[in-house]
């Protein structure tokens, strides 16, 4: 495999759980080629890559035969696939590379304009922090980023953008800063969760989520996996229940209430539990800590469609009023 500034977290139990490794797969978030590269190593016969981030297509000019790759949203996948899939790998979140890159403004370490945006269109975080309500903020860092000082920042922020339009990563990440205590030695910066929910919202993360879960299911063929790594307790409660609700193990949420009459499982769970990095790749990558490794492989059953709401996406408003 090439060595890439972005190493694909738990590639190693991936390939250990979904051996053998054959067929036609999708990369959903192709980045560096990490995982695509590691599943055609493995005896995948091809595998189609898919990146909203027009950076990666330029980036990635040549690759090894066998890897295709198109601009386009992993949501859309079920279209974008060109035949059933055998399996199909998510890695949900924001690249190393992009958070390297200052001018993207994902990093509350590296000076830039307040961006964001994966797909580099459309409204960025600057927008949100600048033309929204404090509620809505409030919302967002709160909902998406599970900040407990969700208010107190989004006053803050109201305030200060009276004194003139907050532009740049570190001026937000110190208007955050001064509103929470100062972290103790191994605690996150202080910006580190509204950075996180700033990032969900313009980017729509979640929605992209489910859109790409549901896709999955349309996509492949009976007997293909579903693989997703996610590094957000959000996306990972979403993963486990649209996984238990398509299985036809959903807990219910009143244990009084008549068992309602299921429809068929469309999976069945290969992981039930989440896999966790182990500590040596904790060590040689540390954005390994966080991340959750959820597979399930796909039954006969008719595709359908499960609703954001029914695997506990945030019902948060992001047309923001037009801002996104």
């Amino acid at each position: 495999m090439l060595a890439a500034p972005h190493i694909p977290v738990l590639l190693q139990p991936i390939l250990e759980q979904c051996a053998p490794v054959r067929g036609l797969w999708l990369d959903g978030t192709f980045g560096n080629g990490g995982y695509a590269r590691g599943l055609l190593a493995a005896g995948a016969e091809r595998v189609i890559g898919i990146d909203q981030d027009p950076d990666v297509l330029a980036r990635n000019p040549e690759l090894p035969a066998g890897i295709s790759l198109i601009h386009g949203r992993f949501g859309d996948l079920d279209r974008l696939a060109d035949e059933p899939l055998d399996g199909v790998v998510l890695d949900i979140g924001v690249s190393s590379m992009q958070i390297d890159e200052g001018a993207r403004g994902f990093s509350f370490m590296r000076d830039g304009p307040l961006d964001m945006r994966m797909s580099q269109s459309g409204p960025s975080a600057a927008d949100v922090v600048n033309r929204g309500d404090e509620e809505l903020i409030a919302n967002i860092l709160f909902r998406f980023g599970e900040e407990r000082k969700s208010r107190r920042i989004a006053r803050a922020i109201v305030m200060a953008r009276k004194e003139g339009e907050i532009s740049s990563t570190l001026q937000l990440a110190e208007i955050i800063k001064k509103c929470l205590p100062h972290p103790k030695p191994g605690q996150p910066h202080p910006a580190t969760r509204s950075f996180q929910a700033l990032r969900i919202a313009v980017n729509d993360e979640l929605g992209e989520l489910a859109r790409g879960l549901n896709a999955a299911e349309a996509a492949l063929k009976p007997g293909g996996l579903l693989v997703v790594v996610s590094f957000h307790s959000l996306e990972d409660r979403m993963v486990k229940r649209f996984m238990q609700l398509r299985s036809g193990n959903a807990p219910r949420a009143n244990r009084y209430a008549p068992e309602s009459v299921a429809d068929a499982p469309r999976f069945e769970r290969v992981t039930r539990k989440a896999i966790e990095a182990s500590p040596e790749e904790c060590m040689t990558n540390p954005r390994a800590r966080s991340a959750r490794l959820r597979i399930a492989r796909r039954l006969s059953a008719p595709a359908a469609i499960t609703a954001p709401g029914e695997i506990g996406m945030p019902d948060i408003d992001l047309s923001l009023g037009g801002i996104l």
